[in-house]
Parts: structure tokens; sequence; C-alpha cells
């Protein structure tokens, strides 16, 4: 990876850990409602499959290591121990999805999509069953008070398209997930 690569992966760590300023409040249930799972989106989309797991890994790694990085100044090794680590974990795989859907020249409905499919569903899917073990409810139990989320979680995809198409026309090159921008530049400096 280069160093570009590099500050990309730490700006949307600290961008996603940046949302958690906000703090989080819990409706129901014992996993708070942040705007952290925008991030998530956001890198998947915008960095790609790869370098955007990467970031979240590493917002990860700085939590373990007991940064407060987390909504509600939340850091350590005990998060991994909770009801919201499930979630955690689909952070780091949800990128992975979304990357693969937007592709590297992100249109409006690949990115809603990607944010659908791996921002909600497949956070969900690995944070429903942890929250469920961890609460001692059952899978049902669990999905219904999830649901409390899904209208956030809705309006944090259209929001992530927005923002993601947005940076695209705005900043192209912030897409530029191949290996051509060297040979780009070569084009242009021998014209």
């Amino acid at each position: 990876m280069s160093a570009r690569d590099l500050a990309r992966i730490a700006v949307f760590a600290a961008l996603t850990a940046g949302m958690g300023l906000l703090g989080s409040f819990t409706v129901a249930g014992a996993v708070p409602i942040t705007l952290q799972t925008l991030g998530v989106m956001l890198a998947g989309a915008v960095l790609g499959p790869w370098r955007g797991a990467a970031s979240m890994a590493l917002l990860l790694l700085g939590v373990a290591i007991g940064l407060p990085l987390l909504a509600g100044g939340r850091g350590g090794i005990g998060v991994f121990a909770s009801p919201t680590v499930g979630y955690l974990i689909g952070w780091v795989i949800a990128p992975i999805v979304i990357g693969l859907i937007v592709g590297s020249r992100p249109v409006w409905w690949r990115v809603a999509l990607g944010s659908l499919v791996g921002g909600i569903l497949v956070v969900y899917l690995f944070g429903i069953p942890v929250q469920a073990w961890f609460t001692q409810l059952s899978i049902t139990e669990t999905i219904i008070t999830s649901l409390v989320f899904l209208p956030g979680d809705l309006l944090k995809m259209v929001i992530a398209t927005v923002v993601t198409m947005g940076l695209y026309r705005a900043y192209p090159r912030a897409f530029d997930t191949t290996q051509h921008a060297p040979k780009q530049l070569a084009a242009h400096t021998s014209s």
C-alpha cells in the first residue's frame, strides 16, 4: 500500500471515530444508536472493499488498545465482550461488501444498494445473533428490538449515497482504486 492509501485509511478511521463524538442513545435493547455506521458505509463506498475494511480494522484496533473511539467515549478490550461486538465485527465485513457492489466508479443506485446490503444487512447479520446470545433473548425478539435501528440506518444509507456521489463529482481521484493514476500522470507529463 502507498502512503496515500495509508493516509486515506487513517482518515476514514478518524472520520468514523469522530461520528461517535456526537454521542449515542439507547432506545431499546443493549446496543446504542450512533452515527458511526454512516462512516462504515462511506468507507466502503469511497475507499473500496479492502481499504474500507482496513480503516474499520484500524478503528477497532484503537478501541482494543483503550482509545475512546466509540460513541459515548467507549473503548478498551471490554467492548469486545459486550452485546455490541457482533456489530463491530460487521463493521469490518460491511465495507468489503459495499466496496464490491459500488465498484471503482460509483453510481448512485450501486452506492445505495451497497450501503443497504453491506452497511445494514451485513452489520445486522453479525450483530443480531451476537446481541441475542449476550442478552439471552431469542433471535426473533432481538430482531424485533433491533427494528428501532432501521429508520436511522435507512437515513444513513441515503446520506452515504448523497455524500459519496457529491464527493465523486467534486473529487473523482478520491475513488481511484485502480493502478491507473501513474499511467495517467505519465500521459499528462509527456504531452
